[in-house]
């Protein structure tokens, strides 16, 4: 029988009520207020102590882009040494710490961010990413406390399983080792979870870590290390290294003791690391073991016959639930004509009832993209297709960047399969749809 005394099951945080007059609603809301009236100056955090570098960049709200949160201080060359030395003299101790040992500090972390932390990472993932309320705690509380408590009873799993056969007189064991050297965690900005688990999922396996947050999601990304050191995480085992990506990436992969890559991001700076780590294999002293999620959203085939209520429901939700910003959002939808006529009218009317605005009105579905470049390059998009014959804009196509990076939900009708808005992936709250005749249903699962 399995021995389950140490390492609980993983428990689903229930989502809080956010309804009007709410204990839950007020606290938050105040703790918003708290954090906004405050700015900060974040320091790297290596070996467990505060280094500032004196290279400084700003943290504001995409939905009130002159508001600043506060500073972040960003590592250079010189800084990335100080990391890995950290790293590789806590690996010494914490390679050699036992699973339930190690387990037990993120257990803890889950406990803290499900009680007295929750307000606090909610509020700044709110506030520096343009969460909605409902996003934010899906995302930076309930998914992350499934992430410490499901990683430490999956280590558990895994540690329990030994091979099956031993010849006579032999004793064939299996024992779960660290990487020796470091894992360079790089995360993105749209998940404060994803953020928290790149660099804890290794450190959970007697790892240690560098963790490199997206520069628009510093803010949220200091408050879980914050976090993490309350729950008794060692100093050195996860080293805090936000900074631009040019200054830090190739400082950290052209290192020797490189062992792993823990990564979610763009396609192209993916492939960059892969090829950089390709050139460089025979430098390194173990073979890095490299893992990524990449770019990329959703798309939406409709049979005919589909329950046309759920693919309205899915066509709304997929495509502008957090502006967009997801890898599981809709970027385009491949609909029949029968279907279309259909439901059109009802799309574009609920398309119109979505609201949009500060997230601390929790009236508002959508808020901000997240930052300039982001609406520039969307924007871009809109711009073309209104002037392009093959389309048609239904819904939105306003945006407006003079106090936050706003985007109306917008729907572009096409006829002409291969678009760049069907081809391409826009990052934001831009849905494509092609109009196809139901007879063509296998000619278009081949688009």
């Amino acid at each position: 029988m399995k021995n389950t005394n140490n390492i609980p099951k993983p428990i689903n945080e229930p989502i809080l009520s956010y309804e009007p007059g709410s204990p839950e609603k007020a606290s938050l809301k105040k703790r918003i207020q708290e954090l906004k009236s405050n700015k900060i100056e974040v320091p790297l955090i290596i070996g467990g102590q505060e280094i500032k570098s004196e290279n400084l960049s700003e943290m504001y709200v995409p939905h009130d882009h002159q508001h600043i949160l506060g500073s972040y201080h960003k590592a250079g060359s010189k800084e990335v040494t100080m990391a890995i030395e950290s790293a590789l003299s806590a690996w010494k101790t914490w390679s050699k710490t036992s699973m339930d040992e190690r387990a037990k500090v993120f257990l803890k972390a889950a406990d803290l961010l499900a009680g007295p932390w929750r307000d606090t990472i909610n509020a700044a993932t709110m506030l520096n990413m343009s969460k909605n309320a409902y996003q934010a705690e899906i995302d930076a509380a309930c998914e992350l406390i499934d992430f410490f408590r499901f990683n430490a009873w999956y280590a558990q799993e895994l540690a329990e399983h030994q091979p099956m056969y031993s010849p006579e007189g032999m004793k064939n064991s299996l024992e779960l080792r660290p990487l020796e050297g470091f894992v360079f965690a790089v995360s993105p900005f749209n998940f404060t979870s994803i953020g928290g688990n790149l660099p804890c999922a290794p450190a959970m396996m007697g790892n240690v870590a560098l963790w490199k947050p997206a520069s628009s999601a510093v803010y949220p990304a200091y408050f879980i290390m914050q976090l993490l050191i309350e729950a008794g995480l060692p100093k050195g085992v996860i080293n805090f290294i936000p900074g631009s990506g040019r200054d830090v990436g190739p400082n950290v992969i052209s290192d020797s003791n490189l062992a792993g890559v823990h990564f979610t991001g763009s396609t192209n700076v993916f492939q960059g690391m892969w090829k950089t780590i390709g050139e460089n294999i025979a430098n390194y002293k173990s073979y890095p073991r490299i893992v990524g999620e990449t770019g990329g959203k959703d798309f939406i085939v409709a049979h005919p016959d589909c329950d046309r209520q759920g693919l309205l429901v899915a066509l709304l939700r997929g495509a502008f639930e957090y502006q967009g910003q997801k890898c599981s959002a809709a970027s385009r939808a491949y609909i029949p004509t029968s279907v279309w006529s259909a439901i059109r009218g009802d799309y574009v009317a609920e398309v119109g009832k979505i609201t949009m605005g500060n997230p601390r009105d929790f009236t508002n579905f959508m808020t901000a993209v997240i930052d300039e470049k982001s609406f520039t390059n969307i924007t871009g998009y809109i711009d073309r297709a209104q002037k392009s014959p093959s389309c048609e804009i239904i819904t939105g196509g306003g945006y407006d960047g003079s106090k936050g990076w706003f985007i109306e939900p917008t729907t572009i009708v096409t006829t002409d399969a291969k678009y760049e808005s069907m081809c391409e992936e826009i990052f934001g709250p831009v849905l494509s749809i092609y109009i196809y005749q139901d007879e063509d249903f296998d000619a278009t699962l081949k688009l």
